[in-house]
């Protein structure tokens, strides 16, 4: 019973953390493509939050995570 309980709040946080870092990524995405000029280091950023979501989501996948079932 208690591992059931740890996994759930593993997968919650897990959750959590991809949302943020969705938004976090969609935001950094935003201001590069109304950038005039966008940076090297503002490339670079985009692709970082990009990565981390990525691997999250991969995660979540194999975790067999549906955010349908989550409820904050």
């Amino acid at each position: 019973m208690g591992k059931k309980r740890k996994k759930q709040a593993v997968d919650e946080q897990l959750l959590d953390s991809l949302f943020t870092l969705e938004k976090e990524w969609k935001d950094i995405q935003s201001i590069v493509k109304k950038s005039i000029e966008p940076t090297d280091d503002g490339h670079y950023k985009e692709n970082l939050a990009q990565a981390k979501y990525l691997f999250l989501w991969r995660e979540a996948r194999y975790r067999k995570i549906s955010a349908i079932r989550y409820n904050p």
